[in-house]
């Protein structure tokens, strides 16, 4: 069992030419997606996401480093619990899925569609031409394998595991627990880390629930999601959330404390997901409180379905090409 777990989860680190670039380095127990933003005079150039797995590194900016930098990073959404965040102080405008945005760093909002503004923190490189920056977590792991092998031991809790500290140590429930795995996804002799993580994770999206409330997009196609609540306080709906193919939004952040109904449909209109909540909504982005009188209000009513109720932390939804699938 020493001898796989030595083979499956050893980091090699070779020396590699000196580069002059900014590196990310995730010597967390977690998988981070993380969004750079590139500061010159009056404008910024930001973009996102790169996913960096447990005890591996990312070039987030290539070349010489001769401007300023933000960075922010978050958990990735296949964790239970929280949602943990890296960043600052520095409002800046991003999306939920993969993109690229240049906007003015005098701008005062999120203009582009589908944005929101996160916290990103500074980049003190100290002037050099190359800087390698670490994410960690607390208490701090000691090494990047140590991270890598915590960020396995973590993403088999989060499929259903018992295997004691989450501290990247090996022991005899992680490599119980990693040999079941890999049986079960019936892996090659030549698949490694990165095959490894990636079903790690992607199987974890389907039965860990991240604390609040989100929705996946598993079709081709974008799609636009609403959520409504009934309490506490005065019912309310909102949306919408264009959410890419392929991509999640986190709509919710706090654990739920009562039903939460959801409406999705294609860019086009056409449903994809509704039921007979009745709630208002608008062609446009729109939060309206209470759901009666909507016609009378100037406001459409619609359908949604419930999804998830009280009790729960959190919870995953996951659409597909015809519909609801989780």
């Amino acid at each position: 069992m020493r001898g796989v777990l030595f083979v499956i989860l050893l980091l090699v680190l070779l020396p590699h030419p000196a580069k002059a670039d900014l590196k990310l380095c995730n010597r967390t127990s977690y998988v981070l997606e993380a969004a750079t933003s590139t500061i010159k005079n009056t404008d910024s150039l930001t973009q996102g996401w790169s996913r960096i797995i447990p005890g591996d590194c990312a070039v987030a900016i290539k070349g010489p480093l001769a401007a300023s930098y933000l960075v922010y990073a978050h958990t990735s959404l296949a964790h239970a619990g929280p949602q943990r965040a890296w960043g600052g102080a520095f409002p800046v405008c991003v999306k939920d899925s993969d993109f690229v945005l240049h906007q003015a760093v005098t701008q005062p909002y999120c203009t582009a569609p589908d944005t929101f503004a996160l916290p990103f923190a500074p980049v003190n490189f100290k002037s050099r031409r190359d800087w390698t920056m670490d994410f960690d977590e607390t208490p701090a792991l000691p090494s990047l394998t140590a991270a890598q092998l915590a960020g396995v031991q973590r993403l088999l809790g989060d499929n259903g595991y018992k295997v004691g500290a989450i501290d990247g140590k090996p022991s005899k429930p992680t490599g119980v627990a990693l040999a079941d795995f890999r049986a079960k996804m019936k892996f090659k002799p030549g698949d490694g880390n990165d095959v490894l993580f990636t079903a790690l994770e992607k199987r974890a999206q389907t039965i860990s629930a991240p604390q609040g409330y989100a929705v996946c997009n598993d079709a081709a196609e974008p799609l636009l999601a609403a959520i409504a609540q009934t309490g506490p306080g005065k019912p309310s709906s909102r949306g919408w959330w264009r959410i890419a193919p392929k991509a999640c939004a986190r709509m919710l952040a706090t654990p739920l404390t009562g039903p939460v109904y959801l409406l999705a449909q294609k860019l086009g209109g056409a449903a994809l997901v509704t039921g007979n909540e009745k709630f208002c909504t608008t062609a446009i982005a729109f939060e309206v409180e209470n759901r009666g009188n909507c016609a009378a209000r100037g406001l459409n009513e619609s359908g949604f379905v419930s999804t998830a109720g009280r009790g729960l932390a959190g919870y995953l939804v996951h659409i597909g090409a015809q519909g609801l699938v989780r």
